[in-house]
């Protein structure tokens, strides 16, 4: 079994960017070379600026490339509650904003012609309870009759036709979700980039920030000090102390992935026959999926803890033990990958993007990566540029999670939680 991402190790290999030094000046310099920075790359240099991305390791290396490569439709909070926290015309905006994600993606996908299996399956959300289902089936309701969007519930009885368990309690189907091989996604985006002119520097983190005056920044690294008219910070769930306020704003939560051997034919067209991108409806949910070369692709959040090959080995035995339950038809299928990563939790569940301190950042995908991260570096290159209303969450106030000042020592209590929640909810 390798402690691997299953998509980093099966793309083709990117060229080693680690020989620059860093210095001179720039008009933009991002740091971070996942979805977010590069996105944000291709976008600024299409409009002529001069970019240059800082990597603390290598291309896609955090949640870009350790995630369940889905492109998933929805809020993490839920439609219902968004509608209740914000009204209909805001939550509907939001809403409606995941969508134009994935579209996205597609025209990137398209347009730079990166080769990632790219598929519009579709999204299914999947009742673990039956108290979970009726909750389906209000939001299925509510997304009709509010905004005119249409999903397609499924009885626990025809739910077979979508997964093979009767682990769930029905489902809700939205055939607007998609997936696509992530690692090939991020290193295609990378070549993407250098092709129009941006430098990428890995190994390359930002340990020291110097605000010159304005938005224009020194930033120092271990390889030299390159001085920046604009930079956007795009570090997620690996934010580090260099800067603080962004990193006290964000909770970094493990998820952990398991990823099968290669699955006869016959097994994954009744596993899953329309392999949408699958995730439950608990807080500690599971998320799953077929890969493009048959593999059964299993995560979820384990455990409340960071990830560290330790824990991704114990989070791993935990999920292979869920995917049983899930799928026992599976019992005795080899286990090929596991690995961690953190997800970059906001207090309110929400993406957060704006100006701070002459700083511009996207971050909080709350799970949603995939096509928020590279949705909002196309946003976020239309901010620099200019245009502040292509961010349609700078209203959203952004709050600091109370008693986070580094490690977040309190994700054991904050799974104590959640699991309480999942038995009496």
């Amino acid at each position: 079994m390798k402690p691997v991402p299953y998509w980093l190790d099966t793309a083709p290999a990117g060229p080693d960017r680690t020989a620059v030094e860093v210095g001179g000046r720039t008009d933009v310099a991002i740091v971070g070379a996942g979805l977010t920075g590069l996105s944000a790359a291709v976008h600024l240099a299409r409009k002529g600026a001069q970019v240059t991305v800082l990597e603390q390791q290598t291309v896609g290396w955090g949640a870009s490339g350790r995630n369940g490569g889905m492109c998933t439709t929805g809020l993490a909070i839920g439609f219902l509650t968004a509608v209740a926290r914000y009204g209909i015309p805001t939550a509907k905006a939001l809403y409606l904003a995941y969508n134009e994600a994935i579209d996205t993606v597609e025209k990137l996908v398209v347009e730079e012609d990166i080769d990632c299996d790219f598929a519009r399956t579709g999204k299914l959300n999947l009742a673990a309870k039956p108290s979970h289902y009726e909750r389906l089936a209000r939001t299925h309701e509510a997304l009709a009759d509010l905004i005119g969007y249409e999903t397609q519930l499924i009885p626990k009885k025809d739910i077979r036709s979508e997964v093979a368990s009767d682990y769930y309690h029905g489902g809700m189907a939205d055939p607007q979700g998609a997936g696509l091989h992530v690692g090939k996604f991020v290193r295609g985006l990378a070549e993407a980039a250098a092709g129009l002119g941006v430098t990428i520097h890995e190994k390359a983190p930002v340990t020291q920030t110097r605000r010159i005056s304005g938005t224009v920044h020194d930033l120092t690294t271990p390889v030299g000090t390159l001085r920046a008219d604009k930079v956007l910070v795009a570090t997620s769930g690996y934010t580090g102390s260099p800067f603080r306020w962004l990193r006290n704003r964000i909770v970094p939560v493990g998820s952990f992935i398991i990823v099968t051997e290669p699955l006869r034919q016959e097994v994954v067209d009744e596993l899953m026959p329309t392999r949408r991108m699958a995730s439950d409806s608990k807080n500690l949910l599971y998320y799953f999926r077929i890969t493009p070369d048959n593999r059964l692709l299993f995560g979820g959040r384990a455990r409340f803890a960071m990830s560290s090959p330790e824990s991704d080995a114990k989070s791993g035995r935990i999920l292979r033990k869920g995917m049983l339950s899930v799928f026992p038809q599976l019992d005795g299928v080899r286990i090929d990958y596991c690995w961690g990563g953190l997800v970059d939790m906001s207090l309110d569940q929400m993406v957060h993007a704006g100006e701070q301190d002459g700083l511009f950042y996207s971050v909080g995908y709350s799970g949603h990566g995939v096509q928020m991260a590279t949705h909002m570096g196309r946003q976020m290159a239309d901010v620099i540029g200019g245009r502040p209303a292509a961010n349609i969450w700078r209203g959203l106030k952004f709050p600091r999670v109370p008693g986070h000042f580094g490690p977040p020592w309190f994700l054991p209590f904050a799974g104590a939680y959640y699991r309480a929640l999942d038995v009496i909810k």
